[in-house]
């Protein structure tokens, strides 16, 4: 397609990705333009003027959590949430925690501080995304779904370094399986914005490019991820009541591994089921979803699911580097906020608050930002100022070394948790030293081999299809859908890695670790051997294959937009 024929739109501000960070940057904006406007003066732009864009079809169909809401960046937001309707499920009403073995399950006498839910809120990040989109409607803000961005574009005639950004591509549509244009081919538009708020989620592709660039995360540690895979449920009535929150430790998980259970009860009747696996972990035939389907058939779980029936399945990524994995966050042009910097506390197992309010304190500096008529990054720098002065930094600076702690287990994580529990965060030095997440893995040939290691990680569970499922009718129940004839956004670097190396080294983990059954190694014609074969249309957006990969050559970009999971109600 000729450069000319690609359409620019210009507008002041473009905000990426409208999950809780982006939505409350775009509220907070509004509310800020109508004040100035309040007070008399005539405000540096207008709500029109701020573009939301957003890959899914939907607001909210992309948004997936446990999830338990901290309320405190929402009540800033909307004093009188509850009179507007936030659609918060239930008060929590209980908190427990069970330490599971593969035949039974003890209760510690003490539930852990950071685990007391008392004033939080068991939600639907669906119905919650849902509902700040409409808010953002009706302040007049202009959202765009159904549109991916595809690249970053910067500004490299300005003397200032690094280059400025000066917006997003979005993706072509109409373009077919081998890159051609079909008979509905529309070419991407180039948005340009004065200022570029990324708020994608964990992983974003375009934060990734732009971090990458800028080198944004120089002397940072590496961002260290988990998968969470989850289950709605409706169960009979009397076996729980709305907001109890239970969280899990130990079986299926090794004690080697990071992660473990949450049921998060938002009737009586709708149960929040998963498991969180930290993706860290160093046996290559590790499955996370199959050990999901095994953490079901624990006792406890069968005596709560019985008679139930599986209503939507989702799995989504978390970053949980904390503190010292935030790369810097603003640059010239542009800011990172919510998951996509790696806001989220790991240790209280809550991001939503903080993705809100680095969303609001955004909005706040890019504001004085217009006022002045500035968007450098000197000017924009003082979102740095703002987090690391407000309740953010805070929070996250007493968490700081948590993940991080976890490095040789779960029971010498304990007790490193304990410590920094007693020294504010600092635990037995300053800052833990942290790796990224795919180096861990090891070779096949260089696991362990004493009894018990890993033990569930490569026992494939048969599903029974009434409490446990395949991958296949997992992502039936996500309502994931794709346009079949697009290019691949599942990108190899190199098949001959996949096929030959991958397979002698680890096994091919891509076949494991992925919770959509995106990555098959097909047997060769004349059997000869196997072959990678990718089913994009299954894919769920989790992004776990771009980060958990031991050799880092896949790499998720956005598919065409509007197409992905949908999920209604997770």
């Amino acid at each position: 397609m000729a450069e000319g024929a690609r359409e620019t739109l210009e507008t002041d501000m473009l905000i990426v990705g409208a999950g809780p960070a982006g939505l409350s940057c775009a509220l907070r904006m509004a509310q800020l333009i109508k004040a100035h406007r309040d007070s008399g003066s005539q405000p540096p732009t207008i709500p029109e003027n701020i573009y939301v864009l957003e890959k899914a079809g939907a607001i909210g169909a992309h948004c997936l959590s446990g999830a338990i809401l901290d309320p405190r960046a929402l009540r800033e937001l909307f004093p009188n949430f509850a009179d507007q309707g936030a659609p918060l499920e239930s008060p929590a009403t209980s908190d427990s925690v069970l330490y599971l073995t593969e035949r039974g399950e003890w209760r510690p006498p003490i539930t852990p501080p950071f685990l007391h839910n008392h004033g939080n809120f068991v939600i639907s990040l669906n119905k919650f995304a849902k509902w700040l989109g409409e808010r953002v409607e009706q302040a007049g803000v202009s959202l765009f779904t159904g549109f991916s961005g595809m690249e970053v574009l910067y500004d490299g005639s300005l003397p200032a370094q690094p280059a400025r950004v000066l917006g997003v591509r979005t993706e072509d549509k109409g373009v077919d399986k081998n890159g051609k244009p079909k008979a509905n081919f529309q070419p991407g538009i180039d948005l340009h914005a004065k200022v570029t708020v990324f708020a994608e989620g964990a992983r974003g592709s375009l934060t990734k490019q732009l971090v990458s660039r800028q080198g944004l995360d120089r002397g940072r540690n590496p961002q260290v991820y988990a998968v969470g895979v989850k289950e709605l449920w409706e169960i009979p009535p009397g076996r729980t009541t709305a907001g109890q929150v239970i969280h899990t430790a130990g079986w299926p998980l090794s004690a080697s591994q990071f992660g473990g259970g949450f049921i998060y009860a938002l009737s009586n009747t709708l149960l929040s089921v998963g498991l969180v696996c930290g993706l860290d972990y160093i046996d290559p035939r590790f499955d996370p979803h199959n050990a999901f389907q095994q953490f079901k058939t624990h006792r406890y779980l069968s005596r709560l699911l019985e008679g139930g029936q599986m209503v939507r399945y989702g799995a989504k990524t978390i970053p949980e580097g904390g503190f010292y994995s935030i790369p810097t966050t603003a640059t010239n042009g542009a800011l990172i906020i919510g998951d996509s910097a790696g806001f989220l506390n790991s240790q209280r197992l809550k991001g939503i608050h903080l993705a809100m309010k680095t969303g609001m304190l955004a909005a706040e500096t890019i504001f004085e930002a217009f006022l002045k008529g500035d968007f450098s990054a000197a000017t924009l720098m003082n979102f740095e100022d703002r987090w690391r002065s407000s309740w953010v930094k805070e929070e996250l600076w007493t968490v700081r070394n948590f993940h991080q702690g976890f490095e040789h287990g779960f029971w010498r994580g304990m007790a490193h948790g304990a410590l920094q529990f007693l020294t504010g965060g600092r635990g037995v030095r300053s800052r833990y030293p942290a790796r990224a997440g795919h180096e861990r893995m090891k070779h096949l040939s260089d696991l362990p081999a004493q009894a018990g290691f890993a033990n569930v990680s490569y026992e494939r569970l048969k599903p029974d299809g009434k409490r446990t499922f395949d991958k296949l009718s997992d992502v039936y129940h996500s309502g994931t859908h794709h346009e079949e004839d697009q290019p691949c956004h599942l990108r190899i670097a190199d098949f001959d890695i996949c096929n030959h190396r991958c397979t002698e080294e680890y096994g091919n983990p891509c076949q494991y670790f992925c919770p959509a059954a995106v990555y098959e190694m097909e047997d060769d014609p004349g059997g000869a051997g196997k072959h990678l074969k990718i089913n994009a249309s299954n894919c769920v957006h989790c992004k776990t294959c771009d980060i958990a990969d031991p050799y880092q050559i896949i790499t998720w970009v956005c598919p065409e937009g509007g197409g992905g999971p949908h999920y209604d109600g997770l």
